[in-house]
């Protein structure tokens, strides 16, 4: 049983685990939150804007907005990081400091609003024309439908593709730190992977692993909630049925009847 003991030391080192614990609350968490949560903001800003100018019918708008979606899409992240990260840095110094830290954010927020942007644009595509149609209809102007009926709508619908969308910034905010980020700045996987190479063990990655479960696994269900729900609607009441208000009825009426 020597392979399950160097496994189970190799794995599940508790001790290590336990050690770089702290960092992993107070630093690796807390940035990894930070990154996230920033990155999906500005996405969000950036993807309703890709998206309302790629069913723009200008292809002033349509055509810029396509190949910025295209573009931060096809990308894979790590190059796209690297890219605003490495190509930025003398620009980042003047404006932010020697941390590459925004970079990052800028960065995951590109690709964030490219898939966002497309999924709004399927999410405002998907409503009835009609209900635009209406809108103009009841006078309305084409920017003021969009924005009270039409776009309103298409967001409800996308909700557990968003939520989806936020569970993937999650995973590659890890890969923030190839930029090489600040002590201060570390976010999980940077935390677990410093302390794995001066303990040489990988507990500590195991222990980052497990955080990512914790944040993503619950989100996942929630998608799926929320999807399930969206798809059968509301559960309707079941109707009630007539005959017991129909007895009362031919009681009263035979009561009356026997006083007159």
């Amino acid at each position: 049983m020597d392979w399950l003991n160097d496994l189970i030391r190799t794995f599940f080192d508790f001790p290590a685990m336990a050690e770089v614990l702290p960092q992993m609350l107070t630093v690796g968490l807390v940035n990894t939150l930070i990154i996230s949560v920033a990155a999906t903001a500005i996405g969000l800003v950036l993807g309703m804007l890709f998206a309302i100018m790629g069913i723009s019918a200008s292809p002033w708008l349509r055509i810029p907005a396509r190949i910025g979606t295209d573009l931060f899409r096809g990308l894979p992240a790590i190059l796209t990081i690297l890219l605003i990260g490495q190509g930025f840095a003398r620009l980042s110094q003047s404006v932010f400091g020697p941390s590459p830290y925004p970079l990052g954010i800028i960065a995951l927020s590109l690709i964030a609003g490219a898939y966002i942007g497309e999924i709004f644009r399927a999410g405002i595509q998907s409503v009835d024309r009609g209900q635009l149609e209406a809108c103009r209809a009841l006078g309305m102007n084409y920017a003021k439908a969009m924005r009270l009926v039409v776009v309103p709508q298409g967001v409800r619908r996308v909700l557990p593709a968003l939520v989806n969308q936020f569970i993937a910034i999650i995973k590659d905010s890890s890969l923030v730190y190839f930029l090489g980020l600040l002590s201060g700045e570390r976010e999980l996987f940077r935390v677990g992977q410093d302390s794995a190479i001066l303990s040489g063990n990988l507990s500590p990655l195991v222990l980052a692993g497990l955080f990512y479960l914790v944040i993503t696994v619950p989100l996942t269900h929630l998608v799926n909630h929320f999807d399930h729900r969206f798809r059968t609607g509301r559960r309707k009441a079941a109707p009630v049925s007539g005959l017991k208000e129909l007895d009362e009825l031919d009681g009263s009426a035979v009561t009356t009847g026997s006083k007159a």
